[in-house]
């Protein structure tokens, strides 16, 4: 692993929103809730506490529906065909269900609005961490194939030193999110929240 300052790292907190976990949010009414994501809250706030206490950054991104001009969220095709319940609300930008989980929420340094996985896809997070100082980043969130993956493969692209927290990760199935985890392996550091809150010690 390499050396570790916490001043210069970003914990980068993927999707935990309420239309994602909350009881009256869009997943849950569809169906599709994800009980693993539900513990990760207050796994992650910890962390950022932590984080924040020694000087670093605190990131979050937002799966964001955009509205056409008629109001009706644009659902990419494959989204649609996947999450069907989906409807005019969710995930609306500055609606609760866009909105970070009140857990994290009021750690959060800076989040940005997303459309695809990845949180660095047309998003300002790259511009923000650059200009912030930041050469690390620590990656959680939902899911772990879907926007951590993605988010974890780009951050490696732009040499960003990349750290995934396995137990502040979930996915829908506990082998996909195994598989996600051992693939990530190849381009970063894998740990337990345990072990990066013990590098945080001061």
């Amino acid at each position: 692993m390499n050396p570790f300052n916490p001043a210069s790292t970003a914990l980068v907190i993927i999707d935990l929103q309420n239309d994602f976990l909350a009881a009256d949010g869009a997943y849950a009414r569809g169906g599709a809730s994800n009980p693993k994501a539900l513990l990760l809250p207050a796994k992650v706030a910890q962390v950022a506490r932590a984080l924040k206490a020694r000087g670093g950054m605190v990131a979050s991104s937002q799966f964001t529906l955009w509205p056409d001009a008629k109001g009706e969220p644009m659902i990419a095709p494959h989204l649609l065909a996947l999450r069907p319940f989906l409807r005019r609300g969710d995930f609306a930008p500055g609606g609760h269900g866009q909105a970070n989980v009140a857990e994290i929420a009021p750690l959060v340094d800076v989040s940005v609005c997303k459309v695809a996985y990845s949180a660095f896809f047309n998003t300002q997070l790259d511009w923000v961490l650059r200009h912030a100082g930041m050469d690390t980043v620590v990656v959680c969130g939902i899911v772990t194939n879907g926007g951590v993956a993605s988010t974890v493969r780009d951050a490696h692209m732009r040499e960003y030193h990349t750290l995934v927290l396995e137990d502040a990760c979930a996915a829908f199935k506990q082998e996909t999110h195994d598989a996600a985890i051992a693939d990530m392996r190849s381009i970063a550091d894998v740990m337990r929240c345990d072990e990066l809150l013990a590098l945080l010690q001061p």
